[in-house]
């Protein structure tokens, strides 16, 4: 047994005995059933009112070694091993907000962990379980968009903040990869499991476009990121009988021509 479902059973005995709790949902990989090792542990805790203690609560799932709230508001707690677990602690208020999500993400009963007045599983139910991808045009415009940013701010002499707008080029790189290539399944964090999804010499391709922050570097990563964009642009276009906007392709050639060498 993986030491993560060890502490998911602990997490789902809390759970069932904590009766300010009014439901609780599992997320994630352990949910999905695609987990392995490395993954973390994911949870929505929904309390009747917001005095639960974080820090307190987490901690009697297994020793904590660390607990911080990250960007998105949830506790991140770190257990021995260096498990991570990520609690979001709500209150049955916030049971409609699930229905925003894009998607669930797995089967709703591997989902629930508690629901004692039934107000969960009717909301997970009318999410899809996998999100539907934006349109091709959207993702390659918005390709475009961090693209230019970085050009220009590489250009300004700021090439550390190119360097960090490459990531975001980099993540469209991979949802237009995606697109191209029908694998869809993993849209939210396109990142994932790529090199199983993806044909075999696209992360060849992709760590082209990467660089370290020395200013040539940068400005080499921008023309291959163009390149190889360019290329799953026209494919997309192609696929889905709309048309490259020409003006836009002839300005970035001129920008971002291929590496002389």
């Amino acid at each position: 047994m993986l030491e993560q479902e060890r502490l998911i059973a602990r997490v789902r005995d809390l759970c069932a005995a904590d009766d300010r709790l009014d439901a609780a949902l599992m997320y994630g990989s352990f949910a999905a059933g695609t987990a392995d090792a490395h993954s973390d542990l994911e949870f929505w805790l929904f309390f009747t009112r917001g005095d639960a203690d974080p820090r307190a609560w987490c901690g009697e799932v297994a020793p904590l070694l660390h607990l911080v709230r990250n960007e998105s508001g949830a506790h991140v707690a770190v257990f021995p091993g260096l498990v991570r677990g990520e609690f979001h602690f709500a209150t049955t208020d916030d049971i409609a907000g699930v229905g925003t999500w894009p998607a669930r993400g797995a089967p709703v009963e591997r989902m629930l962990v508690v629901d004692r007045l039934g107000r969960l599983r009717p909301v997970l139910e009318s999410l899809p379980e996998h999100p539907a991808p934006p349109s091709a045009e959207d993702v390659c415009g918005r390709f475009a968009n961090w693209l230019l940013l970085a050009h220009h701010v590489a250009a300004r002499g700021e090439h550390l903040r190119a360097w960090d707008a490459l990531g975001h080029v980099h993540r469209h790189l991979l949802w237009m990869a995606r697109l191209a290539h029908g694998s869809t399944t993993h849209w939210l964090t396109p990142s994932r499991h790529a090199e199983v999804d993806l044909p075999a010499g696209f992360p060849a391709d992709l760590r082209l476009t990467t660089a370290s922050a020395e200013p040539a570097e940068v400005r080499r990563a921008l023309r291959e990121a163009w390149r190889l964009g360019r290329t799953y642009w026209t494919d997309l276009t192609d696929r889905h009988g709309t048309a490259v906007p020409d003006a836009l392709f002839a300005d970035l050639d001129r920008a971002l021509p291929p590496d002389p060498t």
